[in-house]
């Protein structure tokens, strides 16, 4: 070989070496961030605006955004998620709307007209329907109270529901006529059904009491931003590297710890028998007796004995490079990726957490963290939108609540035993849906929540149509109602990376199993850095359940990276743009 063939030939694989040795050291960064929704994206653009790039998004879903997400549906955009920007004053959400022209100040209201009416498709007068509204806003208060005054309930009252009825018990002994007491019992039921549509629950009977007024409402009413609620991803994904984002990447397994020697001979009999890799941690002295020897499924395809050779050379590449990490975090991906990193910042909901902790993280997570996971509430609500071809509703009705009649859920007789609890919600699923509300003079949006929701993700959008159209001529009284030309339902429980909707605090958990979940882990106690950070809408003690929740949380895991002291006190930064640094302090035991 000629010496000018010789150099090039050395020229190439040097190039090639160097392509390997940046793809390498893709697979090292300062942070990894798991999941892109709006906590994964809040951490990302707060570490770019703060000169910190070494980051990486892993994300499941092959978009970003989590559960907010938006569908063409005729000639608008319709939310299949998040809805409202909920409040004005402090809210990040707002200011970064406003900021990016999302939102005129401006905002005069459309005309609101609710209406209610009855099985039968009488129409309740719009007096008794304010003077119910009124009362059950008063309850609502009431139990607010218990949490902001620390005065106890009375005996054997835990939960939300069971004040409130108490509460319209006591109002309706008021009313001599039982026909009026009736219908304004219906009215308080529809109000209750849509309460758990509002809170993340089946019914408000799971809600603790004494936990309501931890939730902090922001105020300036719900705001719709006029190119939908996902405009608001745009913005926040400009300032993102492209290169950064890795979509369509589920995470298998989150190892937190530095690992001791792996024996070879027991990696090879281990892995190869059942797909099980034993490790050894380092223990901190903050795990339980047996923490320091954790064992880890690594799934092999789809069964464990049946993994081809190429996915165990990835098992055994994956444990080679977990041996041999000297990073504090080490993350496994289902398509075999490994990646190493300094902190990780995990953002999977709490639906997610609930279905994947125990095998998520190794070591396990702590005791105290697993048992908080457990007792939150992380409900289903869904939405069904239903499409039409010409306008039918009366042009000035905005809304109309159904008041059904019958058996509610709570009857002895309908969950007696699961067979009967099944049947029953196979017959009576659609009467969890409380109102039917326009987006606009041609599409017409239903709420459904809890179990009821969670049956109806198992039927096709056809039948749910159906049904629909079914509910709408009765209450309507006119049988002449159209069927939809396109019915489109939500199946936030069924969907793999969200599994639910939103947190509530379930009767006997509180605003301290949401801090439960947010606090770091450290991979040893000298660490001036956590090695796992949490964020979400779960990880807010005040702002759970909302975007602007997941927000600040994302943007406070990622200052708490950034401060170059010791994480014991935290002081978020200040811009003259976000109304919300006063509200939001960290203090971390």
């Amino acid at each position: 070989m000629s010496e000018d063939g010789a150099a090039a030939t050395s020229n190439k694989t040097a190039e090639t070496m160097s392509k390997d040795q940046q793809q390498q050291d893709k697979r090292k960064h300062k942070v990894i961030i798991v999941g892109a929704g709006m906590a994964g994206l809040s951490s990302a653009n707060h570490l770019t605006k703060n000169g910190c790039t070494d980051f990486l998004i892993l994300e499941g879903r092959n978009r970003v955004g989590g559960r907010i997400v938006s569908i063409d549906m005729g000639s608008q955009k319709i939310e299949l998620g998040a809805n409202w920007i909920h409040g004005v004053l402090g809210n990040p959400m707002f200011e970064l709307a406003m900021q990016h022209g999302l939102i005129s100040i401006i905002n005069i209201p459309k005309p609101h007209k609710v209406v209610a009416a009855t099985e039968d498709g009488k129409q309740v007068p719009f007096q008794i329907l304010q003077e119910i509204y009124e009362a059950y806003v008063c309850f609502l208060r009431r139990c607010e109270e218990y949490f902001l005054c620390q005065y106890l309930p009375p005996p054997d009252i835990h939960s939300v529901g069971e004040h409130i009825n108490l509460e319209v018990e006591l109002y309706l002994n008021g009313v001599d006529c039982q026909k009026e007491k009736h219908l304004r019992k219906l009215i308080f039921d529809c109000l209750l059904k849509r309460e758990t549509c509002i809170t993340g629950c089946h019914s408000m009977d799971e809600i603790d009491l004494l936990e309501l007024g931890s939730y902090t409402e922001l105020q300036g009413g719900n705001i719709v931003l006029p190119s939908g609620y996902s405009s608001i991803l745009k913005p926040l994904c400009d300032n993102l590297p492209k290169e950064n984002i890795i979509l369509s990447c589920p995470v298998r397994r989150i190892h937190w710890k530095r690992k001791a020697a792996l024996r070879a001979s027991a990696l090879a009999m281990t892995t190869s028998a059942t797909g099980t890799i034993l490790e050894e941690d380092e223990d901190d002295g903050n795990e339980s007796d047996d923490s320091d020897r954790t064992v880890t499924e690594v799934q092999i395809g789809d069964h464990v004995q049946q993994g081809t050779a190429a996915d165990e050379q990835k098992v055994s590449e994956a444990a080679r490079i977990i041996k041999s990490s000297t990073a504090n975090v080490v993350v496994e991906c289902e398509n075999g990726a490994v990646y190493e990193a300094d902190h990780v910042i995990c953002t999977l909901p709490l639906g997610v957490l609930k279905e994947q902790s125990e095998t998520l993280f190794v070591p396990p997570l702590p005791q105290y963290k697993v048992e908080s996971i457990d007792s939150l509430l992380f409900g289903t609500v869904d939405k069904i939108f239903l499409e039409y071809d010409r306008p039918f509703l009366n042009a000035t009705i905005s809304e109309i609540m159904l008041l059904w009649d019958g058996q509610d859920d709570n009857d002895p007789d309908a969950s007696v035993v699961q067979e009967k609890d099944d049947q029953w919600l196979k017959d009576n699923w659609y009467k969890k849906i409380y109102s039917f509300s326009k987006v606009s003079d041609t599409l017409l949006l239903g709420w459904i929540s809890g179990r009821e929701a969670e049956y109806m993700e198992t039927l096709s959008h056809e039948i749910v149509a159906e049904r629909c159209t079914d509910i709408l001529r009765q209450f309507l009284k006119d049988p002449f109602v159209p069927k939809p030309k396109r019915c489109v339902c939500t199946s936030w429980r069924k969907q793999q990376f969200s599994r639910g909707s939103y947190t509530a605090i379930a009767v006997g958990a509180s605003q301290d199993d949401i801090d439960n979940i947010a606090q770091p882990l450290y991979s040893s106690p000298h660490q001036s850095k956590p090695s796992v950070l949490f964020a979400g809408e779960h990880t807010h003690a005040n702002f759970y359940s909302t975007v602007h929740g997941a927000y600040l949380s994302g943007r406070t895991a990622a200052q708490i990276l950034l401060t170059p002291d010791s994480p014991q006190e935290i002081v978020m930064e200040s811009d003259s743009s976000d109304l919300s640094s006063w509200i939001q302090g960290i203090a971390l035991d």
